[in-house]
This record gives C-alpha cells, sequence and structure tokens, in this order.
C-alpha cells in the first residue's frame, strides 16, 4: 500500500503541486526555492505513495550515513496532504526508515516546521519522532507577534520611532538589494564574522523565482540609505529574513519606524509575524540584544526544534 520514491527532476511539478495543496503555507518548499543551492547538498528528498497515489513528500539530503531534512531549510519534515491520518504518518516513518536503512542511511536529522507554517494540524510527525525516542538536539528561539493579540512596543522602541519621525525618515520597498546588502554584510562582518546566509547573487535570483514572496525594504536619510529587512511573504506569516543598520540608522531609529510600519500597517492583516530566531549554535548561544529588540517589538517565544534519531 505504501510506496517511496527518491526524487528526481522529472518529478518536479508534481512535486510543487502537492505543495501547493497540502498542509504547509511555505514557498521555501517549492524546487526552486530548494534547489538554489543544489550543488551544496546531495538531494534525497522522498515522496511516499499511498494506494498509488501520492500522499506525503520529505525535503531531504544525505551527508555521508546521515539523512537531513534539510539541511538547506531552516525548517521541513515530512509534508503531509490534508487527509493523512496519524497511523498513516507513523506507517509512512516505517517505511522511510526501512528505505533509508537500505540505502546506508544510519541516523536522521529531522527539522520540525513550526505550527504557524501550516495551514491545518500537522503535529503527527513530531508524535512520530517521540514513538521513536528522538532526542531534541537543537532549539532555536524566535519571536513571534500575533496580530490579533499583538502586545504594544515598549517605550524604548517608542523612543526610536518619534527619533525617526522627527529626523523625516523615510520607508520604502526596493527592488534592490544592493544599498541594504551591503550595510548587512558589514553588520555580520563586523558582530560575528560571519557572511549572510544568501549572496547577493542569491537573494536575486530567489527573488526573481518568487517576485511576490520575497521583498524588500529600506530606510533612507538625507537619500542615504540606513537600514532595512529582507521579508518572506507567505499568506499566514510574515517572515524577517534579514534586518540591519548602520551607525547612523541606529542613532535615528530607523528600524523601529521599519518595524512600526510593516506590523502595525503594512501586514496588519496577515496572523503571524515571525522575527526569526535568535540563537546560533543549534539554540546554545542565545543574541541577547537581538531577541531584545525583537521582544521590543511585540515579539514572543517559538521554538524552531532539530530531533536526532538512528535507524
Amino acid at each position: 500500500m505504501i510506496e517511496i520514491k527518491r526524487y528526481n527532476s522529472s518529478m518536479k511539478s508534481v512535486w510543487d503541486d502537492f505543495i501547493a495543496k497540502s498542509r504547509i503555507d511555505s514557498f521555501i518548499l517549492f524546487r526552486d526555492f530548494m534547489e538554489y543551492h543544489a550543488d551544496r547538498f546531495l538531494d534525497c528528498s522522498l515522496m511516499i505513495y499511498r494506494k498509488g497515489k501520492l500522499d506525503a513528500v520529505l525535503p531531504g539530503n544525505i551527508n555521508n550515513d546521515t539523512f537531513h531534512t534539510h539541511q538547506g531549510l531552516t525548517y521541513g519534515g515530512i509534508i503531509l496532504s490534508k487527509t493523512a491520518t496519524t497511523s498513516d504518518i507513523l506507517n509512512y516513518f516505517e517505511e522511510i526508515n526501512a528505505f533509508l536503512k537500505q540505502n546506508g542511511i544510519k541516523t536522521v536529522i529531522y527539522k520540525l516546521a513550526p505550527f504557524i507554517y501550516n495551514t491545518i494540524p500537522a503535529q503527527e510527525d513530531a508524535y512520530a519522532l517521540f514513538k521513536l525516542n528522538a532526542t531534541r538536539i537543537g532549539c532555536n528561539i524566535s519571536s513571534v507577534i500575533y496580530q490579533n493579540a499583538k502586545l504594544p512596543f515598549v517605550e524604548s522602541r517608542k523612543s526610536g520611532l518619534r527619533k525617526a519621525i522627527h529626523n523625516q525618515i523615510e520607508v520604502n520597498q526596493t527592488s534592490s538589494f544592493n544599498a541594504f546588502w551591503t550595510i548587512l554584510e558589514e553588520n555580520l562582518r563586523i558582530t560575528h564574522g560571519a557572511k549572510p546566509v544568501h549572496s547577493i547573487e542569491e537573494i536575486t535570483l530567489l527573488k526573481a523565482r518568487f517576485p511576490e514572496n520575497i521583498v524588500t525594504y529600506t530606510c533612507q536619510f538625507d537619500n542615504k540609505v540606513v537600514a532595512g529587512c529582507v521579508l518572506f511573504l507567505m499568506e499566514k506569516v510574515v517572515r524577517v529574513q534579514y534586518i540591519s543598520a548602520n551607525e547612523e540608522g541606529k542613532k535615528l531609529g530607523a528600524l523601529d519606524l521599519l518595524f512600526n510600519h510593516l506590523i502595525n500597517e503594512k501586514y496588519a492583516d496577515v496572523p503571524y509575524f515571525d522575527f526569526g530566531p535568535s540563537t546560533e549554535k543549534m539554540g546554545h548561544i542565545l543574541n541577547e540584544n537581538l531577541i531584545f529588540q525583537k521582544e521590543g517589538f511585540g515579539g514572543r517565544g517559538l521554538v524552531y526544534e532539530v530531533y536526532s534519531y538512528n535507524i
């Protein structure tokens, strides 16, 4: 009754059509997003058929004898049809594990999708992981605003907002990443000795593939960009992918004005505003300054969990 097939490029339209009708509300699971960095990962995404009908897919890649769901994605896990039941999912995990074992896999690293990205409940995989005695190895905490129950900005954010208004900071949506990316790269280099997850060429490519889902906002002062952000837009979720301001932008309260506009005006009708995790090293290191800023806008905790189990 259950058949597991390894994804290949001839299945692209079938995969994408399934994602569009599944329980997930996330364009990052479409193949045009997943494959922008295909050269970095050995794809081993799986398609699960029940009685000849596609009923679930599992984004994944292989690294030595470990199967990941998926190293190139922020979240993932098994993506379910709306009709799949708990018994179905338990059976799917049994068959998936047998398939992986036959292909030399010994360990599975599994990223759960936070519930806000599901159109209907879809936590059967969390129960399956419990049944498999999976170990939680990562717990990254994000800050999320429920728009129908949002908290007011704290006084420091309100003060920054007043300062930005006084200095006539302008907020604009733009199709170019260039000015903001310069600020972002400099901040990450100085603060963390790191680079953005996406190069400017990659984010530009993704923007071309998903023009309605990836948007950039900048703050300008004296005709210069001083701050900005990149958003990933879903039906129910606004996800902040990147935030950054230069020293002048920080002094002028530019981000306070920007997020007041995004949260309370532009996207006030979208149920969830997700600032993204403020952690590193699978959640073991908390960036207290970053989460302080996000919580100042009214964000509160949502976890991105990662599990491991042996086959």
